[in-house]
């Protein structure tokens, strides 16, 4: 299908109210979409159907599924942005944000209504450090949202630009009429799997890009990271034939620089976490439950960071730091539902975040999370 009729397709599902999600694969042109027939809420606990999920970072609750037993499929390969739109995401891309001081770039967000936003969110970061110091856990993800509205709400115009601005990165557009509109860009895979063969991912530490991947890692950066490959890597031993992990590497997503390491190995479907028997549907369900949450976006240990983060911030993340992907019995590739925004009421609700070690310093990390509000916003 040509780039026209695919998003036009998009549109006509979208104004007749049902639901949709349409993405492309990291470093692929191809864009797919999947439209459901009806607009029943669909949910899964399983993960044993067919389709696409959506899961909110709480997993107490079911996630959503499009199945695609009631659904149509429709790609094209990308193409996407007339000559306008693109001069449009060019002089976006050229707006020096990255080199604004970051005394000037306060300044400005104070005008726009962000100081109480400022103190709330130093203020959890240092109650965060202090639970650090107290050894109620080793690290914490704290985040917060920062609302945006829009001159123009059409998702389908983000979701393009989102396209032709990050091209290394697994990029969405979702929609449910019985619970919302999302968009994203990840750069973080949460697990693929391809019959017992499994690779994810251990992601963290930011910086802006200025021109060059070799760059200087300070050891606060250096420690989060590691404690993501180390949780990785000691909670999947017992349960794979055999696991290896790559070296740590810097890479760029957008405009912004993460360590990465990717973890690779063989599920042994014949044991459980737990030593038992299990069919190899609920031994996937077991894995996926083991990674999600993962330290990258709720802390260690898991269970007491997460508490920590329900307790603490002062909204609900939704599907923020949820995962989302393809499932089938085979082949499954999911993704942490990071650089992602709700669009709702003629607003762009953003959502950002970053880990909390016990070197960490609270205003440094209020800026992170700046520098990721501006990189998402440059699509709007």
């Amino acid at each position: 299908m040509n780039s026209e009729g695919f998003f036009e397709s998009l549109n006509q599902q979208f104004e007749n109210e049902l639901p949709f999600v349409a993405y492309r694969k990291p470093n692929t042109l191809s864009v797919n979409a999947i439209l459901q027939k009806d607009s029943e809420l669909y949910t899964t606990n399983k993960f044993t159907e067919s389709g696409f999920v959506f899961a909110l970072f709480d997993n107490k609750e079911n996630a959503v599924l499009i199945p695609l037993e009631n659904s149509n499929t429709i790609i094209c390969v990308q193409d996407i942005l007339s000559q306008s739109e693109k001069s449009h995401i060019i002089g976006a891309l050229n707006k020096n944000y990255d080199e604004i001081p970051a005394e000037v770039y306060l300044e400005r967000s104070q005008k726009i209504g962000m100081t109480e936003s400022k103190k709330h969110h130093i203020n959890l970061v240092k109650k965060g450090i202090e639970a650090i110091r107290d050894k109620q856990f080793q690290k914490v993800v704290l985040s917060r949202q920062e609302i945006v509205s829009l001159t123009n709400n059409n998702p389908i115009s983000i979701f393009k630009r989102l396209l032709n601005t990050y091209t290394s990165t697994f990029v969405y557009m979702w929609y449910h009429p019985k619970v919302g509109l999302w968009l994203g860009a990840t750069p973080e895979t949460l697990l693929k799997t391809q019959g017992n063969r499994f690779s994810t991912m251990a992601l963290a530490g930011t910086k802006i890009y200025k021109g060059k991947l070799d760059v200087e890692w300070n050891d606060k950066e250096k420690q989060e990271q590691q404690f993501v490959t180390d949780y990785i890597v000691s909670n999947l031993q017992s349960s794979v034939i055999k696991i290896s992990k790559s070296k740590t590497e810097t890479i760029k997503t957008g405009n912004l620089l993460h360590l990465q390491t990717i973890i690779k190995g063989t599920l042994n479907f014949k044991l459980s976490l737990s030593g038992k028997a299990l069919l190899k549907s609920e031994y996937f369900k077991q894995v996926l439950c083991t990674l999600h949450p993962t330290p990258a976006v709720c802390g260690l240990p898991k269970n007491k960071s997460k508490e920590f983060i329900l307790n603490n911030e002062n909204y609900n993340r939704e599907f923020y730091t949820g995962f989302l992907g393809e499932i089938n019995a085979d082949n499954s590739e999911l993704y942490v539902n990071l650089r992602c925004m709700q669009l709702k009421d003629n607003k762009a609700i953003l959502y950002v975040g970053g880990g909390i070690t016990k070197d960490s310093i609270p205003e440094n990390e209020w800026e992170e999370t700046l520098n990721k509000a501006q990189i998402i916003k440059r699509v709007l």
